[in-house]
């Protein structure tokens, strides 16, 4: 198979947004119009018996939030799209910032009530920071939500960069008529339906088209009113600008009745990039080179509760995988050869023979792979940008059967290797710490250990408050502080030492009475410390 030809075909993005905005419901209907689901899972109701296909997490289901992210491929137009559906509480901001770094797009979910809000903030600074391209799709205009020209002022005020219009609505809530396709300059009617793909909608062509006036009235005069200001006076779309992350379409809709969803995913597959070079520290790499590379950017225990098993999710940075090849891993220099490699619809798997730069592939294993971890045919590659921020809040963590001890270790280390929660064993013995970034991490944490390893946890509070990773020039200056600070010394799941302060005062004394130690708030990788 040509791989140039393979790699101009993919198309690797994740949906990004504040939570409640609507990104799970949009992830479930850019499937079914992608065909790849013939239902659409409500995420309407707790109880509903139908959970959408990108929740697959029991308490995900329980809770109708995402706190995992999910991986789909499907086939739409020819091409090969790879969605990552992310989590938008702002709790498991981590897991959303890794996954990030390894599309090419990103899919920006606004909520038309609330406009953007602080979670899409913080997620766009990180788009930002790597030029990602954004779409925007602007949700819920079936309800009485905000005037669409204040959104966009909005959008353009905190992405810092041109909001280009590519459909825009007619009417909101009762009143609302449908969006007007501003760049093929027809309108297609509102049908309330959230099982409907849009074969069968009906589309008024033309700006003046005297049965729109009639049928809608007022609504769609203003809304003929803002489209003509809108064409003389906003700036004019750049593809290469959106390329370089200065310029996001904007799209108005309704998930929860596939409303809108169409243009976005026609619009994804003509302008958003294909795989792109990406930096090593050795040297640049291609998508199109001959020889495989790929990243493992997450990892995720217990996908199939009834094996045990670990799914290291891989984006493949260059040349051609084929199941059955031998890779080597970077950062042991070990070699595998995957054999049941599998491509996601969720939790659904299919076994793949071959897959190309962008795609995203999983390799079960036993604690073979971890985050950051790069595979090639050989040559040895660092990719970097997997981060681990240092936590903010710590909880201590006991088993309430001590015969169960062996679960529970087995259960957090599994855990914190795919970075749902990080795992802290004190140098002088005693309960296990976790450390997270925000409350949530540790309910879910609780959760899993209960459903999935069977260990009830017990989880209490912690003196500590602060917590940084230390580094020094010289091992034997490392030697000397571990052992004169041994009861504020752990170390994480890959061994990597970390200094806990009961206060924010204390690490500021520490740090004056100890020069020649640096502390670090990131780690990135297997243990490889970053200055932060």
């Amino acid at each position: 198979m040509n791989i140039p030809q393979e790699v101009a075909r993919r198309r690797t993005f994740a949906i990004i947004s504040h939570p409640d905005a609507g990104k799970t419901t949009l992830t479930e209907k850019l499937l079914l119009f992608a065909g790849a689901i013939q239902i659409a899972g409500s995420v309407k109701a707790r109880k509903a018996s139908r959970h959408a296909a990108s929740d697959w997490m029991e308490i995900e289901k329980q809770r109708g939030i995402s706190v995992a992210s999910s991986v789909m491929q499907m086939e739409y137009r020819d091409c090969v799209i790879n969605l990552l559906d992310t989590p938008g509480h702002q709790d498991f901001s981590e897991d959303t910032y890794r996954v990030l770094t390894a599309v090419d797009a990103a899919l920006m979910v606004i909520e038309a009530g609330n406009g953007v809000e602080p979670q899409t903030i913080r997620l766009l600074e990180v788009c930002r920071a790597r030029n990602t391209p954004i779409i925007t799709f602007v949700n819920k205009f079936d309800r009485e939500v905000r005037e669409p020209l204040d959104l966009l002022a909005e959008i353009e005020a905190h992405l810092g960069m041109d909001a280009i219009p590519f459909s825009w609505p007619v009417g909101m809530g009762r009143r609302f008529g449908g969006v007007f396709d501003i760049r093929h300059d027809h309108m297609r009617v509102f049908k309330p339906s959230d099982e409907r793909s849009a074969e069968g909608d009906e589309v008024l062509d033309g700006l003046d088209n005297p049965v729109a006036v009639e049928r809608f009235g007022e609504a769609y005069q203003q809304a003929r009113d803002e489209i003509e200001l809108l064409r003389e006076a906003s700036v004019p779309f750049e593809h290469q600008a959106f390329l370089e992350g200065r310029q996001t379409p904007v799209f108005f809709g309704s998930a929860i009745n596939n409303f809108g969803v169409q243009e976005v995913l026609d619009t994804l597959v003509e302008l958003a990039p294909p795989p792109g070079a990406r930096q090593a520290l050795e040297r640049m790499v291609q998508p199109d080179e001959p020889k495989f590379s790929g990243v493992v950017f997450k990892v995720q225990a217990n996908m199939d509760p009834a094996h045990r098993d670990r799914v290291a999710f891989v984006r493949v940075s260059s040349g051609r995988f084929e199941r059955g090849m031998r890779l080597k891993v970077a950062r042991t220099g070990k070699e595998i050869r995957p054999n049941n490699v599998v491509s996601f619809l969720s939790q659904r798997r299919d076994l793949l023979d071959e897959a190309y730069a962008g795609d995203i592939i999983g390799i079960p294993n036993h604690g073979v792979l971890h985050l950051g971890d790069v595979l090639t045919e050989g040559e040895t590659l660092h990719f970097t940008g997997l981060p681990f921020f240092a936590p903010e809040l710590f909880q201590a963590v006991e088993v309430a059967d001590p015969l169960r001890t062996k679960q529970l270790r087995t259960g957090l280390t599994q855990l914190g290797e795919e970075g749902a929660i990080q795992v802290f064993r004190p140098v002088m013995g005693g309960a296990l710490l976790l450390g997270a970034v925000g409350q949530l991490q540790f309910e879910v944490v609780a959760h899993r250990l209960k459903t999935e390893y069977g260990v009830a946890a017990r989880l209490m509070p912690s003196r500590y408050t602060v917590a940084r990773w230390i580094t020094a020039e010289d091992p034997r200056d490392l030697k000397k502080f571990i052992d004169a600070n041994q009861g504020n010394i752990a170390h994480d799941v890959v061994d990597a030492v970390a200094f806990l302060a009961t206060s924010n005062a204390q690490l500021r004394v520490v740090q004056e009475l100890y020069p020649a130690i640096q502390f670090h708030s990131l780690r990135e990788r297997g243990g490889q410390i970053f200055n932060a």
